[in-house]
């Protein structure tokens, strides 16, 4: 199923949705939300991440911030914190970039102000990202990375046939929901 433009939910809420759908609801649906130290810490953590206007190449690899998400298969939508592309041999599973010759594989990273945690609530975000992009580029994207704050350190994430069925799983909890 494909969902229209006036379906689509936001994807940073599957991450609040996986943690707790009342809360997705709270949040997304009813607009209820309120600052805390801890949101406030995170929003000063990505200042720097989110200027879609910083774009950076170190060594072989580019950097871009805030890159725009949509999915018609998951009905999601968002800004990437980062994706990185590093250089590919080949056309296969790779984009290309007006400001970059060549051929490029996507790697997204996302940014937890905390540490990790024990469940996948932060890695289903990841993989709806990750997902998005593919959907978009039509490509296949095997992986991506949490950096979290707290800990100052990444984390891998390959994306399994099993992430990418829990976050079809929850963007249709969402959807349901959302009814």
């Amino acid at each position: 199923m494909a969902y229209t433009e006036d379906d689509m939910l936001m994807l940073s809420g599957i991450q609040h949705f996986a943690f707790c759908p009342r809360q997705w609801a709270l949040i997304h649906v009813e607009q209820l939300w309120s600052d805390n130290l801890l949101t406030t810490e995170g929003h000063i953590m990505h200042r720097h991440v989110d200027d879609s206007f910083y774009r950076q190449k170190m060594g072989e690899h580019i950097c871009l911030r805030s890159v725009n998400l949509a999915s018609r298969e998951l009905g999601l939508y968002g800004v990437s914190d980062i994706v990185e592309l590093y250089p590919a041999d080949s056309s296969q599973d790779a984009i290309t970039h007006p400001s970059y010759p060549g051929y490029w594989m996507p790697y997204p990273v996302e940014y937890k102000h905390g540490k990790p945690k024990r469940d996948d609530i932060d890695i289903v975000q990841l993989v709806a990202q990750a997902m998005c992009l593919e959907e978009q580029y039509k490509i296949h994207i095997h992986r991506g990375a949490l950096y979290y704050g707290e800990t100052r350190r990444r984390f891998e994430v390959e994306f399994t046939d099993e992430l990418r069925s829990t976050v079809r799983s929850y963007a249709a909890a969402m959807h349901e929901a959302y009814k």
